[in-house]
Order: C-alpha cells, then structure tokens, then sequence
C-alpha cells in the first residue's frame, strides 16, 4: 500500500518538479505529509501543468536551476537534507535530442551523475529513484517484451543519454551505494499521459490542441503501436519502490524496475488520436503527414512481472479509464475550473482504487 503514515514529514527533493510528471508527482507527495522541495528548470512550455494548477505554494522551496551544474545542487541537497530524493529532471523528448543533442547528454547523463555524487557522500539520504524511460532497451522491432536484465541501447540521443543515466546508476550502485544507508533503483516507464502535458513533438499535445480548437491533427506516425498508460500509476510504482528503499531491507530493491501498461492498453497512435477525438465531441479531420518520420520506433513492450511480485504494483486502469481521466482534465482547464483541486481530486480518487487492489 501507499503508506501515508510513511511519508508523513519525510523530506523529500524532486528534481523536474516543473515538469508534466514532476508536477503530478509533487502534488501527490505533499498531500502524503512530506516536505517537498523542488529542482529544475522553469517549465518550458508556456502552459504547462505547474502553473495551471498553481503549485508553487506547495514547496519547502522551489529551486530554478540547471542539474548540470553541480555546485548548486549539492548547495540544495546540503541545505534541505533530503531523506528521499526523485530524481525526474531530464530532457524527455526523442525528437527534441536530434535538435539538441549536445544538451540532451549534459541534462541526462551528467545531470543524474552530478546527482549521485552529492547523495553518496551524504548520509542522511536514504533512498533514490532516478526516473529514465521504457525507451532505453535496445529495441530491434522484434515485438519482444523488454525485462530488467534485457540489454540497453539507443538509436537516437535521447534513447542513449537515458540508457547511459540507467548504467551510471547501476554503477554507481555497486560501486558506492552496496554498503551504504541509501538504496537506490531506476524506474522505467511506457508512454505516461494526463492532464495537463503540453509538451511539443507529443500525440496527447498534437491532439488536444486541435480537438479542443476544432483544427486539424496532423499525426506522424500513424500505425506505430504504443504502450498508453496514465501517469499516476508509473508514479504510483515510484512511490511503493521509494518506501521500500527505505530502511535495513531496501538494498534488496536496488536496481532495475519497469513499469508498464498491459497489453490491452497498446494501441496505434492513429487509434489513439481517435478515441481522443471521439471523447472531446470533436469534428476535427485527421491527416497523415506524407513524409514518413522514421526516427521514433514503431513498437515498445515493457515486462513489469518483477513489479507485480515483489512490489505488489499493477497497471489496472484500462484504456477507456485512462483516455477519459485524460481528456476530462483538460476540458476542466478550458473551462478555467481549479485544477489543483481537479489534479487533487483524480490523485486521491486513483489512490483509494489503487490501495484496495
């Protein structure tokens, strides 16, 4: 279960905290009873979820600044002392890596390297969960279901910046944090949407934008297939694990873990965009765009048995569940209704479902 009793006065930092997960995150651990305090970026699109549900008044602080630049990050940790850290901070967009991708590695690989080097010298941490992607296998598009151990890669800059974080991890795990009061895990997630993602180069953004407007999608990609999963149940997982960690047991969670939808959630993004529209009343026209965009994979498959056993996690929201907490969200917003409330509202709702399963 997810143990408010736990988390209630835990200091916790969440790197990223300005982004779509972070956000969703951050509101859900606070209302847990810990003291959260953020470390990022401001949000880089110009709506985004934390300032449409005005969420900054719930930090301890809320950090601006680079996780590439390692002094003020240790100067944050050293100040707040962190006994749990998530670490989300990322650049999160393969298309964004072919445009950026110099940046892309700083972010993703130094960023989360910065991060472990302060936390091993500090030992009032006690547990870590550096958040990378279900795109950091090595991914032949042979429709096979990726576990823990199968091997990591990467084609584009994205795909290798967080493959390479999950490996520095790894390594630092065994090399620093064996011994150690703090225990640390990867987590690995499929496509996560909800409310309040705005970010470019995304279906649910492409979508909601021309839905909601009554404009056309044009969509990239049409018969790729991809794991759809709402984001709080990934967080829901990064929660279990978190508590976990923590205390004289945790080293036995250190590690790899996935987070994946069931395979009845896996559909075409052209399906997808329909459902969308379908949910949204819409009379929108859908378009495939000529050009054929081949750097994104077609298929991606994640194996989270390890999860369901040993942490008693599950993906149990189905497809139409999922879709409809999604799309309710937004017209929420369009009808400047209070999103924290609403966000609020769909977190406790899912954790009460999640905590009877």
């Amino acid at each position: 279960m997810i143990n408010k009793n736990f988390w209630k006065g835990k200091r916790v930092l969440i790197t990223g905290h300005t982004g779509f997960k972070g956000g969703w995150l951050s509101i859900w651990i606070k209302n847990l009873g810990a003291q959260v305090i953020g470390y990022s970026l401001s949000p880089i699109t110009k709506k985004n979820f934390f300032n449409e549900t005005k969420i900054k008044k719930i930090f301890e602080k809320d950090y601006r600044k680079n996780i590439q630049n390692i002094n003020d990050l240790e100067k944050c940790i050293s100040t707040y002392k962190p006994q749990i850290i998530f670490h989300l901070a990322a650049q999160p967009q393969v298309l964004e890596s072919y445009i950026q991708p110099l940046d892309t590695v700083r972010t993703n690989v130094t960023g989360t390297t910065n991060l472990l080097e302060i936390a091993r010298k500090k030992n009032f941490v006690k547990s870590i969960i550096v958040v990378t992607t279900d795109k950091v296998y090595k991914n032949l598009e042979k429709n096979n279901r990726f576990k823990e151990n199968s091997c990591l890669g990467g084609d584009d800059v994205y795909s290798a910046s967080k493959a390479s974080a999950d490996l520095i991890t790894l390594s630092y795990i065994k090399s620093f944090f064996n011994n150690s009061v703090c225990n640390v895990a990867t987590a690995r997630a499929g496509n996560c949407i909800g409310g309040g993602d705005w970010t470019k180069f995304r279906i649910l953004t492409d979508s909601m934008q021309a839905f909601l407007n009554n404009r056309k999608l044009v969509i990239r990609n049409p018969k790729a297939k991809r794991p759809w999963q709402h984001v709080l149940e990934p967080l829901a997982g990064y929660i279990l694990l978190a508590q976990k960690l923590y205390g004289k047991q945790g080293f036995k969670f250190s590690g790899a873990w996935n987070f994946g939808p069931k395979r009845q959630n896996h559909l075409t993004v052209m399906r997808f965009a329909k459902v969308i529209r379908s949910k949204l009343n819409s009379k929108s026209k859908i378009l495939i765009e000529r050009k054929k965009d081949k750097r994104e994979k077609m298929s991606l498959d994640l194996d989270s048995k390890k999860a369901n056993r040993k942490l008693k996690w599950k993906s149990f929201l189905n497809l139409n569940k999922t879709i409809s907490l999604t799309t309710d969200w937004y017209l929420a917003n369009k009808q400047k209704k209070d999103m924290f409330k609403i966000s609020l509202k769909q977190i406790n709702d899912f954790m009460n479902s999640f905590n009877k399963l």
